[in-house]
């Protein structure tokens, strides 16, 4: 009995329903060195904002779930931004909110970087009674790869 290797794989993606294609985004390019853009550098801030639209977390499940990513890209702007680092330390909400970030008004934000080596973020809800209570903590973690 001779075996046909064209039927040894059975196209059964061809068989799955199409997934519609996905929407994406299309950032413009940035402008070309001496040409009405930039001539070294980029200005300071271009490309490293928090978030891409206005965003209003309305309470503490949306904060849980969506504040880390942005407060990651925050700690990044910090280890590589001093006037950031300086306008996040000193006002934390108001920094966040001037990057189109809104947080709900029982959320505190310290931002902690005396006597530790690496700066840290420390968000906390205030309740109505008792004590705050801590949502999240986070600082950036060196790690080596080879």
């Amino acid at each position: 009995m001779k075996f046909s290797m064209s039927r040894a794989l059975v196209p059964f993606l061809s068989l799955l329903p199409r997934r519609p294609p996905r929407e994406v985004e299309v950032l413009p390019p940035l402008p070309e060195a001496g040409r009405s853009g930039w001539t070294s550098a980029p200005p300071e801030g271009a490309g490293f904002g928090l978030v891409r639209q206005e965003t209003h977390l309305r309470n503490t499940d949306q904060v849980r779930q969506f504040l880390p990513d942005i407060l990651g890209r925050a700690l990044a702007r910090i280890w590589i931004d001093r006037s950031f680092r300086e306008r996040f330390a000193d006002d934390p909400i108001g920094t966040m909110a001037e990057y189109n970030v809104f947080l709900p008004e029982s959320i505190d934000v310290e931002f902690v970087a005396d006597g530790v080596s690496r700066p840290r973020i420390v968000v906390y809800e205030r309740r109505l009674a008792g004590p705050r209570r801590r949502l999240l903590y986070l600082h950036l973690v060196m790690m080596a790869g080879t």
